[in-house]
């Protein structure tokens, strides 16, 4: 039991993997052909991810509690890095599950609200500037509406992505509250909106910061549209799944 509990966040891990991973080779669809673009955006989204979490950690926006860990780390757990690989492996999957079953359609898109709402989160994180992750996470969404606004409005457009994101973040929420409640990751109330129940503004949805949502919504966005744009250049000849007859 003790063992366990110390490998708690990589067994978190490993149950993110362990179904799209079995399944990469024998589906209804061949997803292991998709690997090229999907490692192409792991590395491109997750370096940078990568990059934003070995900061923040250094700031001391959050930490994470070392009796979850098997203890290995640089700068962040080893758990923390494989989570920027076992996220994007997992929910690319569910979006081609989505592609496969679900022939995408467009919805209505207009530039100019996508503009209107990354402006006004902009002017948010101004306003909270003194809270560090809170202006990050509010400016990694601001930046993801601006490009796919200006230069990828199909993603945007995509019924599929929007269902994707409303999946992902379904586990997101299990996932996040199992790290957040036990705690295996802990955050500087000085960093985000409250962060102790015994202030007026909480600041968190249960146990869940805010700022997470706006992480996971740029993160799930960023590694798709990556994904997407790699899969056209290199295997435009089978972007899109189509039922067998």
């Amino acid at each position: 039991m003790k063992k366990i509990i110390i490998q708690y966040y990589l067994t978190l891990d490993i149950l993110i993997l362990i179904f799209p991973l079995l399944f990469s080779f024998k589906w209804v669809f061949p997803y292991y052909k998709n690997f090229k673009p999907l490692f192409a955006s792991i590395l491109i989204v997750g370096s940078a991810y990568i990059f934003w979490d070995i900061l923040v950690t250094l700031r001391g926006d959050w930490w994470f509690a070392e009796e979850y860990l098997i203890g290995l780390e640089f700068v962040i757990p080893l758990e923390e890095a494989l989570f920027f690989v076992v996220v994007p492996y997992s929910c690319i999957f569910i979006y081609e599950n989505l592609q496969y079953f679900f022939p995408d359609k467009k919805i209505k898109f207009n530039k100019w609200l996508y503009y209107a709402i990354a402006i006004l989160l902009a002017i948010l994180a101004i306003i909270f500037y003194h809270q560090e992750y809170t202006i990050l996470a509010l400016l990694s969404v601001t930046t993801f509406l601006l490009i796919a606004a200006t230069w990828f409005p199909d993603l945007l457009q995509s019924r599929n992505y929007w269902a994707y994101i409303l999946i992902s973040f379904g586990a997101f929420l299990i996932f996040n509250y199992l790290l957040t409640s036990i705690p295996i990751v802990l955050y500087n109330p000085e960093a985000i909106w409250g962060g102790t129940v015994d202030q007026i503004w909480y600041g968190r949805f249960i146990t869940i910061p805010f700022e997470d949502f706006f992480y996971n919504f740029s993160m799930l966005s960023f590694y798709l549209l990556v994904y997407r744009y790699f899969k056209k250049r290199w295997l435009s000849s089978n972007y899109t799944h189509s039922r067998k007859t």
